[in-house]
């Protein structure tokens, strides 16, 4: 009895502690971590550097945003299908070829613009610069999934996930407008397609850590419990109803990535700091990645579908002060603030897709919100150049506020549809059936 009641306790203690440290220690985490960090940045990086380039070719914030916008769309529009095709046939076989891609089109859109083409030619390089952005982080996140099978420590997973891709928001801005300050307007997008082309290929190389092709990581999480024997449930992940209402709030949170941009590249050229852009989007992302690092140690008591409504009100409330706020000291420290709240809604999203969705669909959900965060900032960067541009000088500030606040009332609205329900998904041994509706 005595191992069973020692095995007991080191349970409990995870589940109570979970450890940054022992999800750390995880065998081959790290040679998917390193690579992959690398091969994020396209999404930290890609919408700041075509925003500085095109701005500067061009003149016009309106012409920069609607670029970038264009980018975004493609990625939201075909982040999903490149999740669905990871599944279907190996991590590996999609991002080769997709990092090829987003490099190539990515100096091509880098040579138009310095060539001083119509903004119809930077669209037409900008759609598969887009979609060809390589999903590294749900890929990562099925590969947790595979290491970890149902360990308590899948939650801390989740949120160092999180705090991996606010650290990316922290690097890439900063690294994007110091090289196209400090050396040339083309040199952040250049670098973006070197981190892409170097990162991506060094994961794709991680064979033994991907997923097994045909599933998502997680089925064995749900195979386990009944000798294997139980039923993997395919559905879109878009017919689960929780999926749709988290869509709509990362939605809002991409507004806020976007209009920042946008308007703190503006406000500071006003000023004549065009390099305190870096600086102050660096801060804005920091308080982001350190609200993250607290979130994912803490073992919360509250349900997430609470923890998401809280958070949210405190992102729309903070961010809503944004367009007020007309010097270097004050947009710093707000900006900081609408970072720390930040991290928690997104760990919180990401954390009830585990509930929301069946194992065979997570690495699509995940993508489909990643891909909500990349046309919320597509939408913002599009309305906030065009504000800044026509309206006056901090009038993007006011994007993030409405995204915010729409996204806000619509999770307020559909608060119920975050609730798993048991008796939607039904596994059962051998033969068995379950109901063709999708779990909400």
């Amino acid at each position: 009895m005595a191992p069973t009641v020692t095995e007991s306790k080191t349970t409990r203690e995870t589940k109570r502690r979970p450890g940054y440290g022992q999800l750390l220690r995880t065998r081959g985490a790290w040679t998917f971590l390193v690579p992959g960090f690398a091969a994020r940045q396209p999404f930290a990086m890609l919408t700041i550097s075509i925003v500085l380039l095109v701005q500067h070719t061009t003149g016009s914030y309106g012409a920069a945003g609607a670029a970038a916008a264009v980018t975004g769309v493609s990625m939201a529009l075909f982040a999903p299908y490149s999740g669905r095709l990871a599944d279907r046939h190996g991590q590996r076989a999609v991002l080769v070829p997709g990092v090829l891609v987003h490099v190539l089109s990515g100096l091509a859109l880098t040579g138009l613009a310095l060539a001083d083409a119509p903004l119809w030619a930077l669209f037409a390089a900008a759609v598969p610069t887009g979609a060809s952005v390589p999903q590294i982080g749900p890929m990562v996140r099925a590969r947790w999934g595979v290491r970890l099978k149902g360990s308590p420590l899948m939650s801390t997973a989740a949120a160092f996930e999180s705090v991996t891709d606010e650290l990316t928001f922290v690097v890439g801005p900063l690294l994007a407008t110091a090289l196209c300050t400090a050396l040339h307007p083309a040199a952040g997008l250049v670098t973006e397609a070197a981190l892409t082309l170097l990162g991506g290929l060094l994961f794709a190389a991680q064979k033994r850590t991907q997923p097994p092709v045909g599933t998502d990581g997680a089925a064995g999480q749900d195979g386990g419990q009944d000798g294997g024997h139980a039923r993997v449930e395919h559905v879109p992940a878009l017919r689960v109803p929780g999926v749709r209402v988290l869509a709509v709030a990362f939605l809002g949170i991409g507004s806020v990535f976007g209009g920042m941009q946008v308007a703190l590249a503006a406000f500071t050229e006003s000023i004549g700091e065009p390099g305190l852009n870096g600086a102050l989007y660096g801060t804005f992302a920091a308080g982001n990645m350190l609200s993250g690092v607290v979130c994912g140690a803490v073992a919360w008591k509250a349900a997430p579908q609470r923890r998401l409504l809280v958070g949210y009100t405190a992102l729309a409330l903070t961010a809503s002060g944004l367009w007020a706020a007309q010097s270097v000291p004050l947009l710093a420290g707000l900006g900081l603030l609408v970072g720390m709240c930040i991290a928690p809604t997104l760990i919180t999203g990401y954390t009830l897709v585990e509930s929301l969705v069946p194992a065979g669909a997570r690495t699509e959900a995940f993508t489909w919100l990643t891909g909500a965060v990349a046309l919320g900032q597509a939408a913002a960067v599009t309305v906030a150049g065009q504000l800044e541009d026509r309206v006056r000088e901090g009038a993007g500030f006011m994007v993030p506020m409405g995204g915010t606040v729409l996204a806000l009332a619509t999770l307020v609205a559909l608060r119920s549809r975050l609730t798993a329900r048991p008796s939607g998904r039904t596994v059962a041994r051998g033969v068995g059936h379950r109901e063709p509706a999708a779990v909400d």
